[in-house]
């Protein structure tokens, strides 16, 4: 038995789940077409939309936030689309990914990890590809940190019949993204990320504009058929068997959204990220994105650290499971999420732990300058309590 058995999860998905939320999932199991049911999901469907500041129908799927993102493929377009792709990370990769799948023609947007793309090359695409049917990127990109100037890219799309589909998966809940007000045409999210709930829901919502281009649809899709959730939503009901559990948790999570906020919760992100961006850079670190999300803060690992040895030191030893990079990052960034049940104390943690491992693989900082600057940082915020 380890001396340190507490652990704590800092890692962008899955996050931290409130005891409270959990144990709803204990609950004695119930049927998915009974009357109560209904009740439930009527529940579930107008948090969703509180959620996703839309006056438009939200549906999940009992899948990781991926399939939510192949649902907007598969209900969207036809064989040989034409869609611009933001390609910037491991997520924007797979929207191109996805498109080659299911025979689209993405035109992609390289931009160089850790980079917001420019609105101005997306518009260029949109000048050299009048038929594109759509512009596929990530509000925030998860595995850079990066937060993409959605607004702009939504405003490239009003005067066009391109739609735009956001990936919104470290996003939704974090920082103002307004279906509605912005003109987003499709938004995504998962469960596992500010929902703070664990992994197994994905949610979809579409425009007005962005349904009258699934009419024209013409991939295959079954399970992930918007068409046949729809119906199901006009019956209080889903078209399959639901994640009954997660169901319930989700129901709890949102009444405590509702309860607490969305203001509030972007307010308590802000203040959190803020922290740890300015307790990073005391410490003489730098960060990874040019404009980083407030889902995460992705650092720069110093050079001469072996980074898969610090990670797993920390978390072997001490109980705190970072994140790293992934693909091309490998072994060269440090991710520490904001995202799921954490309070500034518990940041006040992993900015500790970060001194004291850095310290231990020999990097130079100053123990307690990094929390000193964090608690600084926290405290006005704090003291509104």
């Amino acid at each position: 038995m380890k001396f340190l058995s507490k652990r704590y999860l800092f890692t962008p998905g899955p996050v931290p789940v409130a005891p409270q939320v959990l144990l709803t999932q204990a609950q004695p199991m119930t049927h998915h077409r009974l009357p109560e049911f209904s009740e439930i999901l009527k529940e579930i469907r107008s948090g969703l939309q509180y959620l996703f500041q839309t006056k438009e129908r939200v549906y999940f799927f009992a899948s990781s936030g991926t399939g939510a993102m192949e649902a907007a493929i598969t209900n969207l377009f036809s064989p040989g689309d034409k869609v611009i792709v933001v390609e910037g990370g491991k997520f924007g990769e797979r929207w191109r990914e996805l498109a080659e799948t299911f025979g689209l023609n993405p035109i992609t947007i390289k931009v160089p990890w850790g980079k917001a793309v420019d609105p101005s090359d997306v518009e260029k695409a949109l000048k050299e590809n009048p038929s594109a049917k759509a512009i596929l990127v990530q509000a925030c990109e998860t595995s850079t940190g990066v937060k993409h100037p959605v607004p702009d890219l939504a405003n490239l799309c009003k005067e066009r019949e391109t739609i735009l589909v956001v990936d919104g998966i470290t996003a939704v809940g974090v920082y103002p993204l307004p279906m509605d007000e912005l003109g987003i045409d499709v938004l995504i999210t998962g469960s596992q990320k500010a929902l703070s709930l664990p992994p197994g829901l994905s949610f979809i919502a579409l425009s007005q504009k962005a349904r009258e281009l699934a009419k024209s649809s013409k991939l295959p899709k079954y399970y992930f058929s918007l068409a046949k959730e729809d119906k199901a939503y006009d019956k209080d009901t889903t078209a399959f068997t639901p994640a009954v559990s997660l169901l319930i948790a989700l129901r709890e999570m949102l009444n405590r959204i509702k309860e607490l906020t969305l203001e509030r919760l972007f307010a308590h992100y802000q203040a959190i990220s803020s922290a740890c961006r300015k307790a990073v850079s005391a410490l003489g670190l730098s960060l990874f994105p040019d404009v980083p999300s407030e889902s995460l803060t992705v650092i720069k690992a110093p050079e001469g650290l072996p980074t898969g040895d610090f990670l797993k030191f920390v978390r072997d030893k001490w109980g705190i499971i970072f994140a790293g990079g992934q693909d091309a990052l490998k072994g060269k960034i440090i991710r520490i999420t904001h995202m799921g049940d954490q309070s500034p104390f518990d940041l006040l943690i992993a900015i500790s732990a970060l001194e004291l491992g850095l310290k231990h693989f020999g990097v130079k900082v100053e123990l307690g300058f990094g929390v000193k600057t964090a608690e600084e940082e926290l405290y006005s915020y704090l003291a509104k309590f």
